[in-house]
């Protein structure tokens, strides 16, 4: 049977994606943020930690969905899907590729489990799926495992609840688990964390509340699943909401999971950066 065997959450932020593609790593602007991410490069490089698929939460900016089409969770389910033009030539990244098989099977277990997921078969993939790919993977000729693309609303208003995304990854865990081929899978949540990119409150940062967001997702998920919008607008600024989507990620590894590594840097670009391994409990 396939099992989760780890959760990974960190920021997308698309400044994070330059910086790795036009090789300033090492500049001192970069290096401390990105050394945050050597642990999680050496640990996922291990044959026992590798994922065989990795089920990556992310949201879509604009590349895929518009006004015309707003789905709130979206399964991709076709065999590849090619990185996203955002304004300046797609990243120079390697395509991605789906299990196939598996994405169908977690949509009709979604799906009978009373999610109504939207499948996509065609769609390009942005900075909110690659960059994570690219800060734990490096710059490889291909991905080191299949990547199963379920994209979040979190850009228009309704997006969903903090609960509701806690319980999509409960159901997601129910799908893996009767999946009978043996495969090692993580579940990544992306985005965040407290950041503002607009108005009068541009560049808002909020570390004590972030912290304890990171701290709660291995000691109090309840507190985390009933935050409420307003509170995600009020603390972490308009595009703080986007870490609803590392409750998918919580949700799939149950309760009191362990913190195996945990990283936050400020500034990037305007954003708070937070990274967090988890590993279920047993």
């Amino acid at each position: 049977m396939a099992r989760i065997t780890a959760g990974i959450a960190t920021s997308h932020v698309p400044l994070l994606g330059v910086g790795i593609d036009q090789k300033k790593m090492d500049d001192p602007y970069f290096k401390p943020i990105y050394a945050g991410y050597e642990w999680t490069k050496d640990w996922i490089a291990k044959p026992e930690n590798k994922p065989d698929v990795i089920v990556l939460v992310y949201n879509d900016h604009a590349s895929a969905f518009d006004m015309n089409l707003i789905p709130t969770f979206a399964i991709g389910c076709a065999d590849t899907f090619t990185p996203a033009d955002e304004g300046w030539g797609p990243r120079p990244v390697p395509l991605v590729k789906n299990d196939a098989d598996f994405a169908w099977h977690v949509a009709q277990s979604c799906i009978l489990d009373e999610f109504d997921m939207t499948i996509i078969n065609k769609m390009n993939v942005d900075h909110g799926l690659t960059v994570p790919l690219s800060l734990m993977f490096g710059q490889p000729d291909a991905w080191p495992c299949k990547i199963v693309p379920l994209a979040v609303n979190v850009v228009t208003y309704p997006p969903p609840t903090g609960n509701r995304c806690y319980n999509l990854g409960k159901a997601i865990r129910r799908a893996i688990e009767s999946y009978e081929e043996e495969l090692n899978v993580h579940v990544w949540g992306t985005g965040g964390m407290s950041h503002q990119l607009q108005g009068p409150r541009a560049g808002l940062i909020n570390a004590e509340w972030d912290q304890r967001f990171l701290d709660d997702l291995s000691k109090d998920h309840e507190r985390l699943r009933n935050i409420p919008h307003i509170e995600y607008l009020r603390e972490t600024g308009s595009e703080g909401i986007e870490m609803v989507m590392w409750l998918i990620m919580a949700g799939a590894l149950g309760a009191s999971p362990k913190a195996l590594h945990r990283h936050y840097h400020v500034p990037a670009s305007n954003t708070a950066v937070g990274h967090i391994v988890l590993e279920p409990a047993s």
